[in-house]
């Protein structure tokens, strides 16, 4: 195989999207969603590798905040199955750790298959193993009816909030999360990138509100053809927490994407997040697969 690797382009949209479909099924990752990402994120840069006219691999960076001193950086590697072992994935990832040193990164972090042969190709390059990640589904047929909202407090969807809202929830349980896997743009970006995403789905996304504050969500994408959901990012704002609310958005979400047709539900969570973990098993969720953190100083 002789392959190239160059920068993305919107016309390697559904390519990508192949290539997530085998390396990360579970995602939601549709050929549109994929394209309006690569046409506006601006704190990201994506390579991929070709063969051809066919993406064999793909790579990312989230590009930290300039201002940041010594950063963690985040960074993205898959390989088709079939072009495994060839060079393609030490070549993604030399590529990507350059531009993450460029970028003022101090540690890089990324995300590794919970098999013998991805955990071998991080830490041979230098990656420390880190925690443990859970890939969740739930047969949306089974899924348990809404829970209501504790008194005072109503439940809305997206349609019905405001968005800038959302992003300071959004905001406030970002650090929460573990893994280190829940950052996020400056706000204008958000807005283009995340809120007017393609595979957003505002109808099947919940938040319970306080007035006009949100206490409490379930941001959901959608993918039609493949008849499933991806619960992208489920909070609750510190002062809110205690009273059940994360079991209140998602038995709505689920609930609505049942009767919007959907079968199937997946989501992620760090294996240490025992209290997301019981909801989701509470909702019928069990693990369907498994991920690693890893990171690498620089």
């Amino acid at each position: 195989m002789v392959f190239e690797i160059r920068t993305a382009a919107p016309e390697d949209a559904a390519g990508i999207a192949r290539l997530w479909a085998v390396t990360m099924p579970q995602l939601v990752m549709t050929a549109r969603g994929v394209e309006a990402g690569l046409r506006r994120a601006k704190s990201r840069v994506v390579l991929v590798a070709v063969d051809g006219p066919e993406v064999v691999g793909y790579a990312n960076i989230y590009l930290p905040d300039p201002t940041e001193q010594a950063p963690r950086v985040r960074i993205t590697v898959h390989v088709a199955p079939g072009s495994r072992r060839l060079g393609i994935g030490s070549a993604l990832l030399e590529q990507v750790t350059a531009g993450a040193a460029e970028a003022g990164a101090a540690r890089l972090l990324v995300v590794v298959g919970d098999d013998d042969e991805s955990k071998g190709f991080a830490t041979r390059r230098g990656f420390v193993i880190g925690r443990r990640m859970s890939h969740s589904t739930a047969e949306l047929s089974a899924a348990r009816e809404p829970v209501a909202a504790p008194s005072g407090l109503r439940i809305v969807d997206y349609e019905q909030v405001d968005p800038r809202q959302l992003y300071l929830a959004e905001a406030a349980v970002r650090d929460d999360d573990p893994s280190g896997l829940s950052g996020g743009p400056a706000y204008d970006e958000w807005l283009e990138s995340y809120w007017n995403h393609p595979d957003l789905r505002r109808d099947l996304s919940i938040a319970v509100v306080d007035g006009d504050t949100v206490l409490s969500f379930v941001t959901t994408t959608a993918d039609p053809e493949r008849s499933m959901i991806w619960s992208n990012l489920t909070g609750t704002i510190p002062s809110a927490r205690g009273r059940g609310l994360a079991k209140v958005v998602k038995s709505h979400a689920l609930a609505r994407a049942r009767d919007a047709g959907f079968r199937i539900a997946s989501t992620g969570n760090d294996a240490g997040n025992a209290p997301m973990l019981a909801v989701n098993e509470w909702l019928g969720y069990r693990v369907s697969s498994g991920a690693w953190t890893a990171e690498k100083a620089l």
